[in-house]
């Protein structure tokens, strides 16, 4: 039987090195304690920030000190919950550095409105009397940019204490499905029981037995019928939470309110989603490929994520996969290429999935610290483009780290997948161009096929989805498991809307398997990365130094500029449709040389 093991079966170099913020919980619950006792100073400025430019400036210095020191706590106590979601105590630790952060905001809630308040011309007068505040000139403005939505001192400070309390839909799904859900196991197509999780799903999915993807598939959605009552729960309280957020703040809608929040305009969403409608047969195409490829009718729902060589992935030990993503980001130049080595031997990754571990992977860290990887290594060729997605967002926080104050070095998710995509994106040409290994080629060929729909297309897919149920809640409808179901059925039958697919009954459930639609209006913005991704690498692949140059200023500006002003610097216009009409131009190439490679057309 496969089985998952213990944390404690994993060897120490394969986890991450957390003692690296603290050697153990012990001095966490000290750290925890002294940023505590220093929320006191944060109050003291209340009423005072248009008293001199002195005060200003104290005020500004102290709110960073002590948020760095409240960061590594919430940091230290979120790496040792996703580390295993069944640990009581590493729970205990997350829920009180996330109350310790909420104070934090509380007490520092009358800075924006009062900020707001001050006059340009007074403003402009400190800035002259304290030269220090003009590193904070961005901020100024994306603060006072907000005014019209910003309430008063009171109701921030309200809305500061509350905000813990407005994610606990996002928390009990997170527990229920991390925590407390065990998957069956079906029948492995050698006749050995094969454990389902979160983690390994997709890669069951592509294994080459049809019989075996069926049996995953009834198994794994059958399992989240159990629970459809308490997930259709949590996602309504969730929506409902962002519409009635949004409508606190006077903006005409959740998406509005979302969007805002990093200056992007509602039109960049409406033109990916447009665009991306408009290119539906380049996906069509891809899945009457792998009809083809599998010599069938039609293809169901659980044949998606089989590749299109119609074998199992081959085994990339996560050694070999380390060598693979270093060779691969060379266009980047030296310096890029020996941090990211340095950091994989830093054990900056938690490589293999354990029990209780969190499901799925995601780079944190914070300015004072190291990049953390947490991700769930499964010696395939996904896990490869993986392990090359979180190794983009790490270096892009260390080259923003290096390059920016404290205030500017956290930059928006919208501009964080490029930084993610672009890995990946070289990754496939490296493969493809020089390892000589002619079924890994192909599955390369296909990996980013697969990345393209996953990201492109899936995630295009699940915002369009995600801006109905929205609307739904606005317009005061009612938000259920059934008419979840309803919902999701009708954008999967659109995006696959050829007779080489059929949406099945069990995959209108699929809403419920994803952790993201918690995160209000996020997943748009792996579509439009992957779109500015690929018109970036082929910059470099045409002018080389030049345009790797120009990124990295892109990575280093973190969040110095506006989203839309750093993608300029690398010479990406977001505004249009150009880039992801350019991507799926890419997609399309990429569709031509696995055919032909494979035979398929």
């Amino acid at each position: 039987m496969s089985s998952v093991p213990e944390r404690s079966e994993i060897d120490e170099e394969y986890k991450w090195s957390i003692e690296s913020l603290y050697p153990d919980d012990e001095a966490w619950e000290a750290a925890y304690e002294s940023a505590r006792e220093r929320v006191d100073e944060l109050r003291v400025y209340e009423g005072r920030v248009d008293e001199s430019a002195a005060t200003l400036r104290e005020l500004l210095t102290t709110y960073e000190d002590v948020a760095r020191e409240v960061r590594t706590v919430v940091q230290y106590a979120k790496l040792r919950s996703s580390e295993d979601t069944r640990d009581q105590e590493a729970q205990a630790m997350t829920s009180q550095a996330q109350a310790l952060s909420a104070e934090v905001s509380s007490a520092v809630s009358f800075l924006e409105p009062e900020l707001q308040a001050l006059d340009e011309s007074t403003l402009d007068a400190f800035r002259e009397e304290e030269p220090e505040l003009e590193a904070y000139d961005h901020y100024f403005d994306d603060v006072r940019r907000q005014r019209e939505h910003t309430r008063s001192a009171e109701v921030e400070e309200l809305l500061s204490e509350l905000s813990e309390v407005l994610d606990a839909a996002s928390e009990t799904y997170s527990m229920l499905t991390n925590a407390d859900m065990t998957f069956p196991t079906v029948e492995g197509p050698d006749g050995d029981d094969v454990e389902i999780s979160q983690s390994n799903v997709t890669t069951l999915l592509q294994k080459p037995d049809r019989e075996f993807r069926e049996r995953v598939h009834e198994a794994f959605y059958e399992e989240w019928g159990d629970v459809r009552n308490t997930v259709g729960t949590t996602l309504s309280k969730t929506v409902k939470t962002h519409v009635k957020m949004a409508d606190a703040r006077g903006y005409d809608s959740a998406r509005a309110a979302a969007l805002d929040g990093p200056n992007v305009p509602v039109t960049v969403y409406d033109t990916l989603v447009d665009t991306v409608h408009d290119q539906l047969d380049a996906l069509g195409r891809h899945a009457e490929l792998k009809r083809r490829a599998l010599g069938v009718d039609q293809i169901e729902t659980y044949d998606l994520y089989l590749s299109l060589t119609g074998e199992e992935s081959p085994e990339v030990p996560y050694e070999r996969a380390k060598e693979l993503v270093i060779d691969a980001v060379e266009p980047l130049g030296e310096a890029y290429q020996s941090r990211m080595a340095d950091g994989l031997e830093s054990r900056w990754v938690d490589v293999y999935e354990n029990r209780g571990k969190r499901a799925g992977a995601y780079s944190a860290g914070t300015y004072d610290s190291q990049p953390f990887i947490m991700m769930n290594y499964q010696d395939d060729v996904s896990s490869l483009y993986t392990l090359a997605h979180e190794l983009g967002h790490s270096m892009h926080s260390e080259l923003a780290n290096d390059a920016q104050p404290w205030q500017y070095a956290d930059y928006e998710i919208f501009v964080a997948e490029v930084a993610s995509t672009v890995n990946e994106t070289l990754l496939t040409h490296h493969l493809i161009e020089n390892v000589d290994d002619d079924e890994l080629r192909a599955h390369a060929i296909d990996q980013y096929l697969e990345r393209f729909r996953s990201t492109l297309f899936r995630q295009t897919m699940f915002a369009d989805f995600e801006q109905r149920i929205h609307e739904h809640a606005e317009n005061d409808q009612p938000l259920t498991p059934d008419v979840f179901d309803q919902l999701y059925g009708d954008v999967k039958e659109t995006f696959y809307q050829t007779d080489a697919v059929n949406v099945d009954d069990l995959i209108r459930r699929e809403w419920m398997r994803i952790p993201h639609f918690y995160y209000d209006f996020y997943v748009y913005q792996y579509a439009t990365g992957i779109s500015a991704a690929a018109a970036i690498v082929e910059s470099i692949r045409e002018e080389g130094a030049s345009a790797a140059a120009d990124y990295r200023r892109a990575l280093e500006a973190g969040g110095s500029e506006y989203p839309l002003a750093v993608l300029d610097i690398a010479g990406v216009d977001m505004t249009s449709a150009d880039p992801v009409e350019s991507a799926v131009g890419v997609y399309d190439r990429f569709l031509d040389r696995a055919a032909e490679l494979l035979d398929l057309e």
